[in-house]
Order: structure tokens, then sequence, then C-alpha cells
């Protein structure tokens, strides 16, 4: 209830950080930008359950910057993110991986097992260390993956 309009709010936000407009409004959408540009998307996700494994394993967010070289794509993000989720895995990739899974093998183990449980698409979350899988029904999660989890949601 501050008198503020959406657009102030989005200013204030990134004063705290690049991602902190992201989270002004609730809905979906691709940031550009230090983050305070955002494209809405439709809800893609609808049907989908999401698992998300947290190792306990501390990333450096600096160091992980300072070890990430990104790859450009030749497609835009938003035109991938429309492509049917089982698509993904091969167009969109997450460039801070490379350098986490091999100072971190054990959090690449869990994106392979995500995979391996059926997950249509599995990625490390930002600078990690969580990753987390997209399922089309919550029983495809097998119990041999239980382990790994700290946060399930609904699941």
């Amino acid at each position: 209830d501050l008198p503020a309009d959406i657009p102030a709010l989005k200013a204030i936000a990134l004063e705290l950080g690049s991602d902190c407009p992201y989270f002004i409004e609730n809905l979906p959408s691709i940031a550009t930008g230090r983050g305070e540009i955002m494209e809405p998307l439709r809800a893609f996700l609808n049907g989908y359950y999401i698992l998300l494994l947290n190792p306990g394993i501390n990333i450096s967010t600096r160091d992980a910057y300072h070890n990430c070289y990104p790859e450009y794509p030749s497609t835009e993000l938003i035109s991938l993110v429309r492509q049917p989720v089982k698509e993904w895995k091969n167009t969109i990739i997450n460039d801070f991986e490379k350098s986490v899974f091999k100072k971190h093998p054990q959090i690449a183990d869990i994106k392979k097992a995500l995979y391996e449980s059926g997950a249509e698409y599995s990625s490390m979350s930002g600078s990690g260390s969580t990753v987390y899988g997209i399922y089309t029904s919550p029983q495809q999660v097998p119990q041999t993956l239980k382990e790994f989890v700290i946060y399930n949601g609904s699941l």
C-alpha cells in the first residue's frame, strides 16, 4: 500500500540490486539491461512441476562471475523459452555451469540425475548451487532423488 506506482517501485528496487525489480510484479518475464527492462511472458510452465535440489554447497558469486565466459546464443532467450520445454535441453544454457561443475562435480551429478529421472529440462539456478528439474508429473520424481531434496515445494 505504498503511495508509489509500479515504475517507481521498480526504480527503488533497482537501487537494491540488479535482479530486484523482477520481484515487484508477479509475472514471468525476461529481464534485460541491469534487470530493470522486463518483457512479460505467457504462463508457459502451467501444468509443470519444478523440483529444486540444493546440495548445500556455497558458491562465491564473485568467483562464479570471475570464471564465467558467456557465450552469446544465435537466438534470443525470449524465442527459446517459447519452444516446448523438452527442447530447452539443447538450446538454453546456463554459462555458469561450466566453471561451477568443474569445481564442484557433485552439482553436475545432480543435474544428470534429474535428467535420468525424467526431467524435461534441468539447469543450475543462477550462479548455483541449487539445481532444478522441470517435470510433467510429480510422480516422475523417484525416491533415489529425495536424498538431495532440501526444499521441494508441492512435490
